[in-house]
């Protein structure tokens, strides 16, 4: 096994450093008419490479300007962070069309999106082509995601709303999960990626 990041086993500020993956398509209704239009919608998943705390996001499209609004909420939110990392879009290959979609998006705006972090002093890092293994992190997440949202959804299609719902209550189910071994006393509470002392902080947040 090769040594993890340094992003990984440094001690730092939640979401410092962000892994970045996309999943879906999720199809929502535009309204809560059963006859309404259906339309695909993506999860955008932002994890901390330290703690492992996780913050999701519902975009509308594949566009720059729908993941610049999801960063933007994101870092509103979360605070600045210093590092971002993404699977190079080779990664996304696969017999899914959407996985294929969203393999063109990431290669046609690559350099688009490492411009747009360029303002705020944030460092986009692509891993390797081919080398998914590097990303294990976000898409152990990713799968974790999809768990929960198939779980509840089923063959459902919500509005998106909904869905935002949903994924706000999913983004607190794994952020509340241990990330430390238990103890055998029962008065002691376990460390999750929600324990005040790790998310606490007054940083700056995304300017403009």
């Amino acid at each position: 096994m090769g040594q993890l990041p340094s992003a990984r086993v440094t001690p730092s500020r939640p979401f410092t450093s962000t892994g970045i993956d996309f999943c879906g398509p999720v199809y929502i209704r535009q309204s809560k008419n059963k006859r309404a239009c259906k339309v695909k919608t993506y999860i955008a998943v932002f994890v901390c490479m330290a703690i492992k705390a996780v913050h999701l996001e519902l975009v509308s499209d594949l566009s720059s300007n729908a993941f610049t609004a999801a960063l933007k909420r994101f870092i509103s939110r979360r605070g600045m962070c210093k590092q971002i990392y993404c699977d190079n879009g080779k990664n996304f290959v696969g017999a899914s069309r959407s996985l294929t979609e969203l393999h063109e998006w990431v290669i046609k705006n690559k350099e688009k999106i490492a411009q747009i972090c360029l303002p705020d002093s944030i460092e986009w890092h692509f891993i390797p082509p081919n080398a998914p293994h590097m990303g294990g992190l976000w898409e152990a997440c990713v799968k974790s995601v999809k768990y929960h949202l198939h779980r509840v959804m089923g063959t459902e299609c919500l509005t998106f709303e909904e869905v935002a719902t949903l994924l706000s209550q999913i983004e607190a189910c794994l952020n509340s999960r241990p990330i430390t071994s238990q103890s055998n006393d029962p008065n002691d509470e376990p460390l999750t990626p929600l324990t005040p002392r790790l998310t606490s902080d007054s940083s700056t947040f995304f300017g403009g």
